[in-house]
């Protein structure tokens, strides 16, 4: 296996991304809109006690619409689900969106799945969040090109572990040729490191060499690390709330899937969130992962489902590597946000003095 030329899910033919990144003064969030080819059938997989979604109860293997136009990651809790009403009006422009009639073409309803995470009061203002002109704004900014990943889109507030997330993507294509790829949005209640030594959790599911540069951590300094967060996190048990994080991410293929095969797909890569944070699925997560199967590519032996599905888990551990990777370090205390470390920061101090 290898990635695809942007190692992103953009690699798969036909997908695109766009991102609107809100962070002047008083603001830290935004949204990412991932665009398939028309016809492209979808799946999801919620997990976390959490979420905050849209559409999801449609995708389910039961229901009728199998088709998706768009998906919605965002920023700002339950407020940012309405970045869903300015995709579906570009889909609608565009002349998408599933039929309703059979004599009038112009009787379209867009379908567009959506899950957000929770970045409120980070910027340090707590209704600043992603409104529907930012997820008009997302999509027709959607190229196939490189995605660029760390503190933008839905990433910009994101934390994960007390230290900086972000939006990450990775792909792998299969030795038959089929291409998978991920983007995720790290927002955890639980953290991407290993707590023996310090380093991230998913870069042992990392193809040859793809994390060869990233900074080596010191065990002696992860054992500090963490005994300053087991601090802070005794400190601040009484103030946790359900659904104040979340990891979100978007799984999509080439490959011919079924409706059903897509929920499955969306389950398996949930194993990639495992792998890469711990823990995760909690009652403060709100950990939703879509798929999109755009049908290009057919799956040749029974077994090429599963060698798919392992590959798209590792895409899932991967993305979360190159969010945690991409993040830098956020100080908004001035304006009353948040302020948080990035693990590149950590890797090379050991410690921080605000954890």
């Amino acid at each position: 296996m290898r990635p695809g030329p942007h190692n992103a899910i953009t690699d798969v033919p036909g997908v695109r991304v766009g991102q609107v990144t809100r962070d002047e003064p008083g603001w830290l969030t935004g949204c990412s809109v991932v665009v398939p080819p028309p016809g492209t059938v979808g799946g999801v997989d919620v997990r976390g006690g959490g979420p905050g979604t849209r559409e999801t109860d449609l995708l389910d293997p039961v229901n009728l619409v199998d088709r998706v136009d768009a998906v919605v990651l965002s920023g700002g809790s339950a407020f940012g689900l309405g970045v869903a009403d300015g995709v579906m009006q570009e889909v609608y422009a565009a002349g998408l969106g599933w039929p309703v009639s059979p004599t009038d073409p112009a009787a379209r309803v867009p379908i567009v799945p959506t899950a957000i995470l929770f970045d409120l009061g980070r910027g340090g203002a707590w209704l600043h969040h992603p409104t529907p002109a930012d997820g008009a704004a997302a999509y027709r900014a959607a190229t196939d090109g490189p995605v660029v990943q760390g503190c933008v889109g839905a990433g910009t507030g994101a934390v994960a572990g007390g230290l900086k997330g972000g939006i990450g993507s990775a792909s792998c294509v299969l030795d038959g040729g089929i291409t998978v790829g991920a983007i995720v949005a790290v927002n955890a209640m639980g953290s991407a490191l290993d707590r023996l030594t310090g380093d991230l959790l998913g870069r042992s599911r990392g193809l040859v060499d793809e994390f060869a540069q990233a900074p080596s951590p010191d065990p002696e300094a992860a054992r500090a690390y963490w005994a300053q967060r087991d601090a802070v996190a005794v400190a601040t048990r009484g103030t946790a709330t359900t659904g104040t994080a979340t990891t979100i991410g978007v799984v999509a293929t080439d490959a011919t899937l079924t409706k059903t095969q897509c929920h499955k797909l969306a389950q398996v890569s949930h194993d990639g969130l495992a792998r890469a944070l711990a823990p995760v699925h909690t009652a403060y997560d709100g950990d939703t992962v879509f798929t999109l199967a755009t049908g290009r590519r057919s799956l040749d032996h029974p077994l090429d489902e599963v060698d798919l599905q392992s590959a798209a888990a590792d895409c899932v551990s991967r993305a979360i590597v190159h969010a945690m990777l991409a993040a830098t370090s956020i100080d908004r205390t001035a304006e009353g946000g948040l302020l948080a470390p990035a693990w590149s920061d950590r890797s090379r101090t050991g410690t921080h003095p605000h954890l």
